[in-house]
């Protein structure tokens, strides 16, 4: 087969779980011999669409088995019954790994799926071959308190009474709620934090390009059962993940970090932090970039991911 030209297969595997079983959307990109990489999107609630329309291939063409999926109750793999536990959706991983016969895998965790990826190797080391956290938070109650300080900021040098007054409601609600993550969330949203203050032409292309996929219509859409779930399952947005990824480091496992310097939902502060933890060499702040690294800066990100999977350290960018 053509390296050049890798197949993109789409298909509903079926996995027993639990004494039932589930459809899962599932769709790979490149030849089975290849590295194979497992893409854990974001939410809870979102799903894989806009990584698969724009990143997955060209991934694979740099000489990868990409696989990217949909969590159980989560975009296109509906599951009424879906639990939403770290457990089974570390179960669901397993199964997707035995399916390809694959025994290590390299794990890139956007946003709430890196949280979920250091789930899975902390529990399942032996499995991990590299990870890479891409966006994803360590401490969100730290996100949060950055993006009010951020919004406080900019709603005082715009005079704006309205946002303070509803920023002011936010800071005094409960911080563990799950109404304080989704309205800190869209305080953030309203401010332009998920996106660099301008984009290349190239990812201005791709952006395009998803808006005009059939595929693109899932890229912005959100279910409201898994974020509920996770939150009262899980308690994800009062998790801090800092002891853990020490603890998986300690193991031996790489752990690499990609993050876009104008994402809105990281200080400074936190990002040193993390660069601590794994090692300034294996942390890259991409200027020009924000949450969505792998559309701002693709190429950037195809280099760095290249480099994790053959465990080599970061240059600077």
């Amino acid at each position: 087969m053509d390296l050049l030209k890798p197949f993109a297969l789409t298909f509903l595997l079926l996995f027993p779980l639990f004494g039932y079983s589930q459809n899962l959307y599932v769709r790979t990109f490149g030849q089975t011999s290849d590295p194979a990489i497992l893409f854990l999107h974001g939410g809870p609630g979102y799903n894989a669409a806009s990584f698969e329309i724009s990143t997955a291939l060209p991934l694979a063409k740099a000489g990868f088995f990409v696989i990217v999926y949909d969590r159980r109750g989560e975009g296109r793999s509906l599951d009424y019954k879906a639990k939403f536990t770290f457990e089974q959706s570390c179960q669901d991983i397993n199964a997707l790994l035995d399916s390809f016969h694959i025994r290590q895998i390299n794990l890139l965790g956007h946003s709430f799926g890196g949280m979920l990826a250091i789930e899975y190797a902390k529990k399942f080391s032996e499995r991990v071959h590299s990870l890479v956290l891409v966006s994803a938070p360590i401490d969100l109650q730290e996100s949060f308190r950055t993006i009010i300080a951020s919004c406080k900021k900019i709603y005082e040098d715009k005079s704006d009474t309205t946002g303070l007054k509803y920023l002011s409601m936010l800071e005094a609600m409960d911080t563990t709620s799950l109404g304080y993550s989704s309205y800190s969330f869209m305080h953030a949203m309203s401010n332009g934090f998920y996106t660099p203050d301008s984009l290349s032409e190239a990812a201005k292309a791709i952006y395009q390009s998803i808006g005009v996929d059939t595929l693109g219509k899932y890229a912005a859409q959100m279910t409201y059962s898994p974020p509920q779930g996770f939150w009262k399952n899980e308690h994800y947005t009062t998790l801090n993940l800092s002891g853990d990824l020490r603890r998986i480091i300690e193991k031996g496992i790489p752990v690499y970090g990609i993050y876009g310097e104008e994402d809105g939902l990281y200080s400074e502060k936190q990002l040193h932090g993390l660069g601590e933890i794994l090692g300034e060499d294996r942390l890259m702040v991409l200027k020009n970039c924000s949450h969505s690294v792998f559309i701002d800066r693709q190429k950037r990100f195809i280099e760095l991911i290249l480099l994790a999977v053959n465990l080599e350290d970061f240059g600077s960018d």
